[in-house]
């Protein structure tokens, strides 16, 4: 029974929030161990506990965090291309399983790659006023590096490449559309602010992971069609030059055709002239 009007909408609506809400609860709980050091490291009044929980954190993400995020992106990627109805359980495993492999070799890339910019940070903070400079670098390197992240999930869900290939082209899908990016990253952090202080438990635990994941594959989605619409009419160009080309050299082919012929008619003629001159003597 399909409804209509205003129930109609409120039943849109309740059928994404119990969307929205299914996958994160999947996603939180296939990354159970990383929420729990992160969340033993917030509440605990000691620094110290924080600090020891991050390498905790840095060590499992890649095993449990990032192969929840793929499988995340996976269903996001379903309902962005239209694919509302897909069943959440069997397709949120089946990305899990699909992109395990890949997101655990990104996930230790990228944490990698997030500990030496915080260890370069730190270390230049502290030196003279020359130096911080480098860190303000090591700031707006951080922010490529996270947009990346989201763009490395987005392709890995949505095309087939090695996990290099992916890396590669999610930093220059990153900086070759910075507009996007910046976008994407102010959306990402106004959802991740509102969810952490207004109301942080309710919208962390049904809401936060799921609603970031369905925006950054639409964000990706969005400027990856207009990259292919803009591939195509330049293969569209390029075909019909070479066809115009074909076309004139084809023509100038036609052309020199019937000049040949007039030359070996005179030949043929001036030989008979030759031959009959030949004759009379």
């Amino acid at each position: 029974m399909e409804f209509r009007g205003v129930m109609g909408g409120l039943y849109r609506i309740s059928e994404w929030i119990m969307r929205l809400s299914v996958i994160n609860l999947l996603w939180m709980l296939c990354s159970v161990p990383v929420f729990f050091f992160a969340f033993m490291g917030l509440v605990s009044p000691s620094v110290d506990a924080l600090k020891a929980s991050l390498p905790i954190i840095a060590i499992l993400a890649p095993f449990t965090l990032f192969p929840a995020t793929s499988a995340m992106f996976a269903v996001a990627r379903k309902w962005v291309t239209g694919e509302e109805d897909v069943p959440l359980l069997k397709t949120f495993f089946r990305g899990y399983k699909e992109n395990y492999l890949q997101s655990m070799v990104g996930g230790i890339f990228f944490v990698i790659i997030f500990v030496i910019i915080a260890v370069n940070y730190f270390f230049y903070l502290k030196q003279g006023s020359s130096l911080k400079l480098l860190a303000v670098l090591f700031i707006a390197f951080t922010v490529i590096i996270t947009i990346s992240l989201f763009n490395f999930f987005s392709i890995m869900v949505h095309l087939h490449m090695k996990v290099l290939q992916i890396l590669k082209n999610a930093v220059l899908i990153t900086i070759g559309n910075p507009i996007n990016s910046i976008v994407l990253l102010l959306c990402n952090g106004a959802i991740l602010y509102i969810c952490l202080t207004k109301f942080n438990f309710f919208l962390v635990v049904f809401f936060m992971g799921s609603i970031m994941a369905t925006f950054s594959f639409w964000q990706f989605n969005r400027s990856f069609t207009k990259l292919q619409t803009k591939q195509q009419e330049l293969e569209e160009k390029e075909q019909q030059r070479l066809a115009e080309a074909q076309e004139e050299e084809a023509q100038s082919n036609a052309e020199a055709i019937p000049e040949s012929e007039e030359e070996s008619k005179i030949e043929i003629s001036l030989n008979k002239k030759d031959e009959n001159e030949k004759t009379r003597d």
